[in-house]
């Protein structure tokens, strides 16, 4: 029994429409009309699968297809529908497209298994403009509540609360999610490596035990806005000079440093962003992520040491606040050998990874037995356009995917 890439290809192709821009890039964040647009085609498709659909209070779409009955729980599998700007077809997208071609794989062999099988697309998984990323999850699993969301309005002061409406959830029903956990009682997302290691490696598909922690900090430098033409260079205070500094020392402290741990500044605003005039106030996130609590911090401490000696060499003012503080994760060694005693009987090749990026699994670790499979990304390309795994690397590891939840739901009790 084998998934159908055909199939899965075409679902691909026809997903990545959504949002699709004339470079052929993806942009498809929550709540945007391409986000509407895809979560009325995956809510449609699973009820012509005949699963019993619902969306939950953060708009995290689920589809149950019944098991027989003799065991209690559901396995879970999926990832999300959501793209960076100017994305690519496959992160987050390829494991929920995945995940609904096994579901139609079962039902063509008429293969029921004992548990119930679940699938699920999170709400926000990526960045986003509400400073929320994996917020479906996060809110599934009880780390984001109702308090902490009420108040949240994006840039153009849309309100999060009449998102989640529009796509059919609400805070009203978070109760209910919390109440869901205990029926969970594994949780598989395939994904994209988004690196280099796999294709190094000429293997198509990783088993992943870990996930890195993730630290970001919204950081605002204020200096002093003046006529760039008669304001001289001693009398300046400028902002983006100083944030440019920062950027430049933090990359460089990260560069050295002797472990695994990388350093991004990606975001940046400049106010008043004028060609005349010298910029007054900059704001920009840091971002580190590392395998350990102690590397992330250590790096981050080191950064902060360098920034204040550029604060007060410049004569401006910094301030920090912590928007993101994500421990790593590790995941479960029960799923993982599972999903490595699935590539074994496909007698496919298979390696151990840890997650260099976030992912909805970090989250759903915390109230199922989680892990995650990786498939080879070409180039390491993601979060653009050219980002690209191969139908048969696709092919490979979805049915690795395939036979490992079998294995999971012969062997959970």
């Amino acid at each position: 029994m084998n998934i159908s890439i055909k199939r899965l290809q075409n679902d691909i192709e026809k997903y990545a429409r959504y949002g699709k821009e004339p470079n052929s890039g993806i942009t498809r964040p929550s709540f945007s009309e391409a986000d509407f647009e895809v979560r009325d085609l995956f809510i449609d498709e699973l009820k012509q699968l005949g699963l019993e659909v619902k969306v939950d209070g953060a708009s995290n779409i689920w589809g149950l297809m019944k098991g027989n009955g003799q065991k209690k729980g559901t396995i879970v599998i999926g990832s999300h529908l959501d793209t960076v700007p100017n994305g690519g077809k496959y992160d987050g997208a390829l494991g929920v497209l995945v995940a609904k071609e096994i579901i139609r794989t079962l039902k063509d062999h008429n293969i029921i298994l004992n548990h119930e099988l679940e699938i699920v697309s999170f709400t926000a998984e990526e960045p986003n403009d509400f400073n929320l990323s994996t917020m479906g999850s996060r809110s599934f699993t009880g780390k984001l509540l109702p308090e902490h969301l009420m108040d949240v309005t994006d840039s153009k002061g849309t309100r999060l609360t009449d998102c989640f409406k529009k796509a059919g959830g609400g805070l009203d029903h978070f109760p209910e999610m919390v109440q869901a956990h205990k029926d969970k009682k594994a949780f598989i997302e395939l994904h994209i490596e988004q690196g280099k290691r796999l294709e190094q490696q000429n293997i198509s598909v990783a088993s992943v035990n870990k996930i890195v922690g993730i630290y970001r900090d919204q950081v605002t430098v204020i200096g002093e806005a003046n006529h760039a033409g008669t304001t001289m260079m001693e009398h300046r205070f400028d902002a983006l000079t100083a944030a440019a500094e920062m950027v430049l020392v933090a990359e460089k402290i990260a560069r050295e440093d002797v472990k695994d741990t990388v350093c991004t500044i990606g975001k940046f605003n400049v106010f008043p962003n004028a060609a005349n005039i010298i910029p007054g106030r900059v704001e920009f996130i840091l971002e580190v992520r590392g395998e350990t609590e102690e590397d992330i911090q250590r790096l981050v401490a080191n950064i902060k040491e360098e920034w204040k000696k550029i604060k007060k060499a410049r004569k401006v003012n910094v301030k920090e606040r912590n928007i993101l503080n994500q421990k790593p994760v590790h995941l479960d060694m029960d799923i993982v050998a599972s999903i490595e005693k699935a590539a074994q009987e496909h007698d496919v090749p298979i390696v151990r990874l840890a997650s260099m990026a976030g992912h909805d699994a970090s989250h759903m670790a915390d109230i199922s037995k989680t892990a995650m499979i990786f498939v080879k990304s070409i180039n390491g390309k993601s979060h653009c356009p050219e980002e690209y795994s191969t139908p048969d690397d696709i092919e490979i590891a979805g049915n690795v995917m395939l036979q490992a939840i079998l294995n999971v739901d012969e062997q959970l009790d």
